[in-house]
């Protein structure tokens, strides 16, 4: 599988629109692909820890803010057309009602974030920043949409939601760390799909 993204992020400078949209199909169906694992649920959370908060970061690490954010909507789309694309077997338009909503619509946002600061942090692909930018994004913002989007379907007060929350730190750290080294790996690959924060700054000033 990351034999493709390598392929599909290849020369991104003179990217083609069907090059954009091979690697958003590819992104979107890795986050598919990782719903396959199993969900586990907790019995203080009506969300399930799932892996698939993984390729949403993974996507933003690696393709950039516009692609990683398209390859989530492209996935939830297909979610709402009531695809299994879920941990679990779960899709069609009630998931959008139901406790992991703040979640799923975090999917684009976090993604789309991930990859705008990460092209912000500019070339060479480095793990310290990398580690923050997918921790504030990857987990915070992914959170804090998480913990809205429960206190509004489950009427949990906000306390409680945080307490239901809580579980799901230690995984989701060792997505970002993995998301991040996976990322790092891909990069020193192919290091041309980072621009230098050189080579951004002559081209603002251009």
């Amino acid at each position: 599988m990351f034999n493709m993204i390598l392929r599909v992020t290849e020369n991104p400078v003179r990217r083609t629109t069907a090059r954009d949209i091979a690697i958003i199909a590819v992104f979107a169906a890795i986050t598919a692909a990782l719903g396959l694992l199993p969900a586990i649920y907790l019995p203080v959370s009506p969300v399930p820890i799932t892996a698939q908060t993984f390729g949403v970061i993974l996507a933003g690490a690696v393709v950039g803010g516009r692609r990683a954010g398209a390859s989530q909507l492209l996935f939830l789309a297909l979610v709402a057309l009531g695809l299994p694309l879920l941990a679990g077997g779960r899709g069609g338009i009630g998931v959008f009602v139901s406790p992991t909503v703040g979640f799923l619509i975090a999917f684009p946002t976090v993604a789309g974030l991930i990859g705008w600061a990460t092209e912000r942090v500019g070339a060479p692909y480095r793990l310290l920043p990398g580690l923050v930018v997918n921790t504030a994004f990857g987990i915070g913002v992914m959170y804090l949409f998480g913990w809205v989007g429960m206190m509004a379907t489950t009427h949990l007060a906000p306390w409680a939601a945080i307490v239901a929350l809580a579980p799901f730190l230690i995984g989701d750290a060792l997505k970002v760390v993995i998301a991040t080294l996976t990322a790092k790996g891909v990069h020193a690959s192919y290091p041309g799909l980072l621009r230098s924060r050189t080579a951004r700054a002559v081209a603002g000033a251009a």
